[in-house]
């Protein structure tokens, strides 16, 4: 297949397009920075350097839109708000627009979004057909997913990534939490009960290439069956590092630092991939120990 991914060099489009080049798909990345893209990626991938470029995806047959600001980098003030949702919306809709525009249109439109589309629901089980709560992170997704379903239609498949926290070696939140973990001074935030959405960053990949591959479409939880709270995180972790996790870090604290982002950290779904199990998917990573420790470095 011929893809067009956006957000290629993040996360995991770092993970997902070596996996393409190996299923010998033809990959073009979208990147504001072709430089910097080319010492990150594949010689073989090509590199586009504007949406803006083209006036129709004609000759394409996927679009992976990962594309988006980090949105736990920095405090949220309205400007950084606006910045988060731009940086997802606009994008998407110039997607659909290209779609929209082709005599032949790609038969899928993969599209980002987060497990934080539901909001901060505390015990609730979260499947696709949860109501969500009406917070920042629901409403930044849910116009997201709204402007990605412009494109459907009898040739156009849309699948949605609602994406829990993503377990990798390289970035991520394990970039932000090991360094603390290894001098001994991680453990569990507030009272450690909120749940964590994880998933390892292989069966994200795969769950990926499972919907390239398969008539699905609509909204998938991108996240392990095995949700854990906080806490329980938190000394998974420190085990797998062999150090204590027990510097609590209250909720007041995270607040003063965070601001209205400490939701982010201080609340949380406990999600399950209801619809991705349903559609015969089998996960590779059940155990959040044993995920630590393939992603860890050692």
């Amino acid at each position: 297949m011929k893809i067009l991914i956006t957000g290629g060099t993040g996360l995991i489009g770092r993970h997902l397009i070596p996996r393409l080049l190996e299923l010998k798909h033809s990959v073009t990345v979208v990147t504001r920075t072709p430089a910097k893209a080319q010492q990150l990626l594949d010689a073989r991938v090509s590199l586009l350097k504007g949406l803006n470029e083209l006036n129709n995806l004609n000759d394409i047959d996927a679009v992976i839109n990962l594309a988006g600001e980090p949105i736990a980098d920095k405090r949220w003030s309205e400007e950084q708000k606006q910045r988060l949702c731009n940086s997802r919306w606009q994008i998407t809709q110039r997607i659909v627009d290209l779609i929209n525009a082709s005599d032949t249109p790609p038969q899928v439109l993969i599209s980002g979004s987060a497990a934080g589309y539901y909001g901060d629901l505390g015990e609730v089980v979260v499947t696709e057909e949860e109501p969500p709560h009406n917070e920042f992170t629901h409403k930044l997704c849910a116009r997201w997913e709204q402007i990605a379903c412009e494109a459907q239609s009898d040739r156009t498949r849309v699948c949605l990534l609602r994406t829990g926290v993503v377990l990798a070696p390289k970035g991520g939140i394990l970039a932000k939490l090991l360094p603390l973990f290894r001098l001994g001074l991680g453990g569990p935030i507030g009272d450690g009960r909120q749940y964590l959405a994880w998933i390892h960053i292989d069966d994200m990949v795969n769950g990926i290439l499972w919907l390239l591959d398969n008539d699905l479409r609509g909204p998938f939880n991108m996240v392990s069956p095995y949700p854990v709270r906080n806490e329980q995180f938190s000394h998974t972790l420190g085990h797998v590092l062999h150090r204590p996790a027990i510097m609590r870090a209250p909720a007041f604290a995270v607040r003063l630092m965070m601001g209205e982002s400490s939701v982010l950290v201080l609340g949380g779904q406990r999600a399950l991939p209801k619809r991705l199990e349903a559609a015969g998917f089998a996960f590779r990573w059940y155990d959040l120990e044993e995920a630590l420790g393939d992603v860890v470095p050692s």
